[in-house]
């Protein structure tokens, strides 16, 4: 198994067991040992590469403990600290790998709960451990550009002077990649008083601020909006065109044949821009999981629909954008019952990814 593959492999289990594990030792041994062994590449059976219940000779209390280290040439190399999955990681509940951090040679810290892995060194002050990750990997979420630096810590490529070396940039552009995520969930008054200040004389004052937050809010999403609307059109080619779909009733279960391809084309529908775009962002959403070519859509008077496969018994989503005012977002659980989800704006679609990947996971198991 590649790391690639085994990183892939640990993600897909933790969406399937995730709601099984109620313990810390459940954590361990479903998640975070196979972490260690399947994507760093270390024998966990061997203790001369993994050491459980690590204890060293001095400088920490008595009887405590840091749940692995991981071992090469007899010296430890990383350390790390487990939770619960679900708990929040925070390094005042991690104070063994602080001070273990300091007594040890090792110069890499890992804080787990399962699911996120938070990587620490000791770049503010030397055998200090740091307060702030350099590399944070989720599995739920994976980051493709830290998967690199995250390669460079497994058993086949470790090297120590390489990893710290590269540290310092990973720290800093992933601190300020979560700022401006940040910034861009839930803009604050020093962000909005920046760029009211570069785009208007207006003073400071607190309903200039309240207006300029719903503004930059909505710079914000149409400016999102326009990236990934490019990025789309230039990997598909802008070769979508659209197609119908026979009318259902709205919210209920599809009914048609399995063998249910497509209908022909109907010259009252009209496709809008807006229903292209909401496609394209559950298409988006959607490719974390399959292929771009399996996720297709259908038009009809009543709604747009959004399929896996082309096929009418898979349906991912719905997009009810036909009302004058308001537009609503049609998702399916197991017995394809149809749950509207109403949408201030396009870009609220993605407030529902997890709900949609779901779906694609489901039909794509079958």
């Amino acid at each position: 198994m590649t790391f690639e593959e085994g990183l892939q492999d640990l993600a897909a289990k933790l969406r399937s067991q995730q709601g099984s594990i109620q313990t810390e030792e459940a954590t361990k041994n479903a998640f975070i040992m196979p972490f260690i062994s399947r994507v760093l590449g270390y024998d966990v059976f061997n203790p001369l590469e993994v050491v459980p219940e690590f204890t060293a000779d001095h400088g920490t209390k008595k009887g405590e403990k840091v749940d692995y280290a991981i071992m090469r040439d007899k010296e430890v190399q990383i350390l790390i600290e487990c939770k619960q999955l679900g708990d929040q990681l925070s390094l005042n509940h991690a104070s063994q790998l602080f001070r273990y951090f300091s007594v040890t040679n090792a110069r890499i810290g890992i804080l787990t709960n399962g699911r996120i892995f938070n990587f620490y060194t000791d770049l503010d002050s030397p055998n200090i451990m740091d307060s702030q990750p350099f590399l944070v990997l989720d599995l739920l979420n994976i980051d493709e550009t830290v998967l690199p630096a995250l390669k460079s810590h497994t058993k086949e490529t470790f090297n120590l002077d390489s990893v710290i070396n590269s540290a310092e940039e990973l720290k800093y552009v992933g601190a300020l990649k979560r700022e401006l995520a940040a910034e861009f969930k839930d803009p604050s008054p020093e962000f909005v008083r920046l760029f009211m200040g570069r785009v208007s004389e207006r003073r400071g004052t607190v309903d200039n601020l309240k207006l300029f937050n719903t503004l930059v809010v909505k710079a914000e999403k149409q400016f999102l909006k326009g990236m990934v609307n490019d990025r789309l059109s230039a990997a598909l080619g802008d070769n979508d065109q659209a197609s119908s779909l026979t009318d259902i009733a709205p919210d209920q279960s599809v009914q048609p044949s399995e063998n249910d391809q497509g209908t022909e084309a109907r010259p009252d529908v009209e496709t809008t821009e807006e229903e292209l775009a909401g496609y394209h962002i559950v298409k988006a959403i959607s490719c974390s999981e399959v292929k771009p070519n399996r996720i297709t859509q259908r038009d009809s008077k009543s709604y747009f629909a959004i399929l896996l496969d082309d096929n009418n018994r898979r349906p991912i989503a719905r997009l009810h954008f036909n009302g004058k005012t308001k537009k609503h977002l049609g998702l399916f659980d197991e017995d394809r019952k149809e749950t509207r989800y109403l949408l201030e704006d396009i870009e609220d679609i993605y407030s529902h990814a997890e709900q949609i990947r779901e779906a694609v996971r489901r039909y794509d198991s079958q």
